[in-house]
């Protein structure tokens, strides 16, 4: 599904994202295939999981911990930075992701981690982190090499960590519920990439103001994360996410001033099935307060089976949502030329 013929994409981002329900799905084979035919640590021998990634990459971690934690007996911890817990050791589980591999936090974090003998599974499309891989002989899963950027290579950097875990007995059923959110999947982009769509909808009444984009569980914690940085990466504007309950007790108050944020400031709120009862209260009494203080309040509904579809789904919405922002603007979504002259400045030491 390419790009409206008036909108500037050179890398084709529309057409990678919508290709989110077939990647899944690939990567769903593939991975399943792969962790069982790999030397995977042995479940009674890990007491806790550690997922090692930064931006595109992590919220791989993210998906992980948000689909497979109702589910596990041991906690999950994602970690997006250049050193690991001290309670790493020969009992923990960690999962390396890295698009390109030379993420230098996660290249850097996961040596710490092998030195402390934890259990280390590679996901990489190569650089450093596959011959890191390669010189310790840990189990690895080698990404596809026709992705235009991490951003868009959500389903198959998250699908080998959940079918490990598959493998190993913690996650047991995982291969059903993929199922479930590839369904989904599928039904959301036929409608969210085409003109007219809801999403397209959301975008225009974002319009030129800042999404604050809010939700509740671990679930939306994923989902009002990855809307954010798409907005930043795709439509290359300011966004920011946040948590009910807990915007509740101080963020809200932010809202107060209208002369400086009903022209500014669109309240979205990510709803799903898995939210507490009470969330949904505040959900509500927190639009009427404040909804007369922001430009606007927009509520976009998950859908679909289980956790993670319903996470796929948001996710793919907002997705979409920063694609048609970028398009009303005239911005090319591909290119994100300042992390890459940031990424040079840092080489140069």
């Amino acid at each position: 599904m390419r790009a409206p013929v008036s909108v500037l994409d050179t890398q084709d981002m529309w057409e990678a994202t919508a290709r989110l329900p077939e990647q899944v799905a690939q990567a769903a084979v593939d991975s399943a295939m792969w962790a069982g035919e790999t030397l995977l640590p042995e479940r009674e021998r890990v007491e806790n999981i550690v997922v090692l990634g930064m931006g595109g990459s992590g919220i791989a971690g993210d998906v992980l911990a948000a689909a497979a934690s109702p589910y596990l007996s041991v906690p999950v911890v994602v970690v997006k930075s250049y050193v690991v817990p001290a309670f790493v050791s020969d009992s923990s589980l960690v999962f390396a992701i890295s698009f390109s591999g030379d993420t230098e936090e996660t290249v850097e974090a996961v040596a710490e981690a092998q030195g402390a003998g934890a259990k280390v599974v590679v996901v990489t499309g190569g650089g450093e982190l596959a011959h890191f891989a390669k010189r310790a002989e840990l189990p690895s899963f080698t990404l596809p090499d026709d992705i235009p950027q991490p951003r868009a290579a959500l389903g198959a950097m998250a699908m080998p960590p959940i079918f490990a875990l598959q493998a190993m007995g913690f996650f047991p059923g995982a291969s059903e519920w993929v199922d479930q959110a590839v369904l989904q999947l599928r039904r959301r982009r036929d409608e969210a990439f085409r003109p007219g769509s809801d999403a397209e909808t959301v975008a225009r009444r974002i319009g030129d103001t800042i999404p604050l984009v809010e939700s509740s569980h671990m679930l939306g914690s994923a989902a009002a994360q990855r809307w954010k940085t798409q907005v930043n990466e795709n439509a290359k504007r300011p966004a920011f996410w946040s948590m009910y309950p807990e915007l509740c007790h101080n963020e809200v108050v932010g809202w107060g001033r209208p002369e400086l944020s009903r022209e500014t400031l669109t309240l979205v709120n990510l709803r799903h099935d898995h939210e507490h009862p009470q969330v949904a209260r505040r959900v509500a009494e927190v639009s009427q307060l404040v909804g007369s203080d922001v430009s606007g309040v927009v509520e976009v509904r998950a859908q679909g089976e289980g956790e993670l579809a319903q996470l796929l789904d948001l996710m793919m919405v907002g997705d979409a949502v920063s694609l048609h922002l970028a398009a009303q603007d005239g911005i090319d979504p591909g290119p994100v030329t300042v992390l890459e002259e940031l990424k040079r400045r840092l080489r140069r030491g």
